[in-house]
C-alpha cells in the first residue's frame, strides 16, 4: 500500500458507504498501516459545528448557495487541519464523503453549475484530490428501504425525496465515468462481507496493497 494516501467512500444516503469505510479502515489497521478515519462534513471541531448546521432538519429554509459554501468551508478546515497533516505523516486517511459529494448533491442534485462547483472546490482544497474513491452504488429504492428499516429520523439532506436522490445517483455514476482511474464503482446490493472483499480487491488492483 502507498504510504501517505487519501481514500474516500461515496454514495447516496443508505448505500452502506459508512460501514464499508469503517471495515476498510479496520483492515488497513490490521495490516499494520497508520490509519486516520474521518468524515465529511466534520472531522474537526469547527467542521463538526458546520455539519450540525447543514444536517439539522429545522434548517429547511437553507438555500442551495448557502449549503454549498458551508460544505466547502467545512472541507477547507478539515483538509488543512486533519487530512493534509495525516497524509504528510504517512497515514492512510479514509474519509466518509469528500468532494464528489459536492458535485453529486449540490451539482446534479440541486442543479448548481458544475463549472462553478469545480472552481470553488479547487479553491477550498487547493487542488488536493483523493488518491482513490469508492462509490457504493445502490438503487434509490434500496437505499430508502434500508433507511426506513433503520427507523432513523431523517436529516435535512435525507428528506430530499426519491427524485432528488435519483439525480444524485446518476451524478455519482457520471463522475465515475469521467474519472475511471480514481473512482471505482462497487455494487452495494451484495452482502456487507462481499462488498468489503470487492473494495479490498479493487484497492489491491490499484496498487494499494502491492
Amino acid at each position: 500500500m502507498k504510504k501517505g494516501c487519501f481514500v474516500t467512500f461515496e454514495g447516496i444516503d443508505g448505500c452502506g458507504k459508512s460501514t464499508q469505510a469503517k471495515l476498510f479502515a479496520e483492515r488497513c489497521g490490521a495490516a499494520g498501516y497508520q490509519v486516520v478515519a474521518t468524515r465529511e462534513p466534520g472531522g474537526t471541531a469547527i467542521a463538526e459545528k458546520i455539519r450540525s448546521l447543514l444536517i439539522d432538519p429545522a434548517h429547511s429554509e437553507m438555500g442551495s448557495e448557502c449549503e454549498l459554501l458551508l460544505y466547502l468551508a467545512a472541507r477547507a478546515q478539515h483538509l488543512r487541519e486533519k487530512i493534509e497533516p495525516a497524509v504528510a505523516d504517512g497515514a492512510v486517511v479514509i474519509c466518509d464523503r469528500f468532494q464528489d459529494a459536492t458535485f453529486a448533491y449540490q451539482g446534479f442534485g440541486r442543479g448548481l453549475p458544475l463549472e462553478l462547483l469545480q472552481s470553488l472546490n479547487a479553491f477550498a482544497t487547493g487542488g488536493n484530490n483523493p488518491d482513490l474513491t469508492f462509490i457504493i452504488d445502490v438503487p434509490v429504492e434500496t437505499a430508502f428501504a434500508r433507511m426506513s428499516a433503520m427507523k432513523k429520523k431523517q436529516d435535512r439532506l435525507e428528506a430530499g425525496g426519491e427524485t432528488f436522490f435519483r439525480r444524485i445517483r446518476e451524478g455519482y455514476l457520471s463522475l465515475a465515468m469521467a474519472s475511471p482511474d480514481r473512482i471505482q464503482v462497487i455494487d452495494g446490493t451484495a452482502s456487507v462481507e462481499v462488498i468489503a472483499e470487492q473494495v479490498y480487491s479493487q484497492a489491491n488492483k490499484c496498487g494499494f496493497f502491492a
